[in-house]
């Protein structure tokens, strides 16, 4: 198992994550162009979001801002578990939707994860060390099978399951996963959920997760927030699914599709102290 902070720091509490996070009046302008605004959200630790919306709502936007990629208005707060201190650099983990790479460049998995570890060029070798952290890091993601495989020559799949093991070392404050099943198989993609939703329980991480596979998703999330330019649900699977956001927006009713799959019947229910009274908590 991974080294994990938050989970060692909160062993023998009923805190939830390390971390949680709150976006306050958020709003991102390029070009004088407003892509977000009044955005009101509260990410809980220890909790699986799902982000939806259509092409274009800035959602991939809202994690540049949340990344430091793009400059925005309002707050972004980061909140410890522990207490009321803000995080100033908290540690987030991202996955994104795609990665360009060279299929023919001889670059390995153990080396993509070995460099980012030791943090020196891969050609000056892998220590026993590091190539044993590296496989451990494959392992969570149930992946330790291509540590030796060319990044280039691995699925969507295994790209994806590699990107996330980069991600969760070390275990992050928040993890970003941006659409992180584009491209993946059916098989493939129930595989990666059920890995997520995993790792969520066992490292009590606060996840926040782009999806436009709604009903998959709706059966793992503990909460669901649909997007388009602002927030316009909020809720849990049930209570989304059931609303008009995805009706109106994609023409589609899925107010009973699925239902009975939920696997998180309702929204988690912080239990620190710092996040019970925190505006965009559950009661």
């Amino acid at each position: 198992m991974l080294f994990n902070f938050h989970r060692t720091a909160n062993a023998a509490k009923t805190s939830c994550g390390g971390c949680c996070t709150r976006l306050v009046n958020f709003g991102v302008r390029l070009n004088g162009v407003a892509i977000l605004e009044a955005i009101n959200l509260h990410v809980h630790c220890g909790e699986l979001t799902v982000l939806l919306g259509p092409n274009g709502a800035g959602k991939t936007t809202l994690f540049r801002a949340m990344l430091g990629e793009l400059p925005y208005s309002g707050q972004l707060q980061f909140i410890h578990a522990e207490s009321e201190e803000r995080f100033i650099h908290p540690r987030i983990g991202y996955v994104p939707q795609k990665l360009d790479i060279d299929a023919l460049a001889p670059v390995t998995v153990m080396d993509l994860l070995t460099g980012a570890l030791a943090q020196r060029p891969v050609w000056l070798g892998h220590s026993r060390a590091l190539r044993a952290q590296a496989g451990k890091m494959l392992a969570a993601v149930k992946a330790q099978d291509l540590l030796d495989q060319r990044i280039g020559q691995l699925s969507c799949g295994q790209l994806q399951r590699t990107l996330l093991a980069l991600a969760l070392m070390p275990v992050p404050d928040l993890l970003l996963l941006d659409e992180p099943v584009s491209g993946v198989d059916p098989a493939g993609i129930d595989l990666f959920y059920h890995m997520v939703s995993e790792l969520r329980r066992m490292y009590d991480l606060s996840i926040l997760l782009v999806s436009h596979d709604i009903p998959t998703a709706a059966r793992f999330a503990d909460r669901m927030v649909f997007l388009n330019r602002t927030i316009l649900c909020d809720g849990t699977p049930r209570e989304v699914l059931a609303g008009p956001c995805i009706r109106q927006t994609f023409g589609v009713d899925l107010a009973n599709v699925g239902l009975s799959q939920i696997e998180n019947q309702a929204a988690r229910v912080c239990q620190h102290e710092t996040c019970e009274n925190q505006t965009g908590c559950r009661p």
